[in-house]
């Protein structure tokens, strides 16, 4: 849906992408540095340089179908420091992007009530659309507890502990074939979207601020 856009709105809309999974990506790595490991901040990715975090095919993903991933911030749960940490990690992404997007949502209400649609000839409040929409959906989809998603280190402390050990057991096993395979399915199939619940809920959201 992206490349139906006009020129100077999708080069507006890359680098909205990029500062989205660029945050993402911080936000691990920063939470990882206060819980105790510095992994990520020694491997240069506890900053907000888009090269250091951004993935081709991930980044790709997300113009084509909508939701996507940076590269994974490397992490030594062995220096964690505090209880939980790992949960505290891996949800410090998801709610970047949320953050981002309420951000946005802020900053579109303040345009739109005065009436500053075209700035510069860009069409501001379609592009903070498309910027909230993306940050929403990259929040969702990374919340899914599949595969190395951060989902996969949320969802479980929300279980029994059996029902934890069992779940990350099969998780480690098939979570990533399962969200491969979703997602093959999802771009080959016309019609068919294993994720339109996360595109459903993002509108919702949105509308909800807007």
């Amino acid at each position: 849906m992206f490349f139906s856009l006009p020129p100077q709105v999708l080069i507006i809309l890359i680098f909205s992408l990029i500062f989205a999974l660029t945050f993402h990506e911080f936000g691990h790595a920063y939470v990882a540095h206060l819980c105790g490991d510095d992994t990520a901040k020694r491997a240069g990715r506890m900053t907000l340089n888009p090269l250091a975090h951004l993935d081709l095919f991930g980044s790709l993903m997300l113009l084509v179908v909508g939701f996507g991933y940076a590269r994974p911030v490397p992490v030594d749960p062995r220096n964690y420091r505090i209880r939980n940490a790992d949960f505290y990690v891996a949800s410090a992404g998801p709610v970047m992007n949320l953050l981002l997007g309420v951000g946005g949502a802020l900053l579109f209400r303040i345009l739109a009530e005065n009436n500053l649609a075209l700035l510069a000839g860009i069409p501001v409040l379609e592009v903070l659309y498309l910027f909230i929409f993306i940050n929403f959906n990259l929040c969702l989809f990374n919340l899914i507890p599949l595969g190395p998603l951060d989902g996969n280190s949320v969802f479980p402390h929300f279980l029994p502990r059996d029902m934890k050990q069992r779940f990350q057991y099969w998780n480690y096993r098939f979570g990533s074939q399962v969200l491969i395979g979703l997602v093959l399915l999802s771009m080959v199939l016309p019609g068919f979207s294993a994720f339109r619940w996360i595109t459903y809920i993002s509108k919702n959201m949105i509308v909800s601020l807007l």
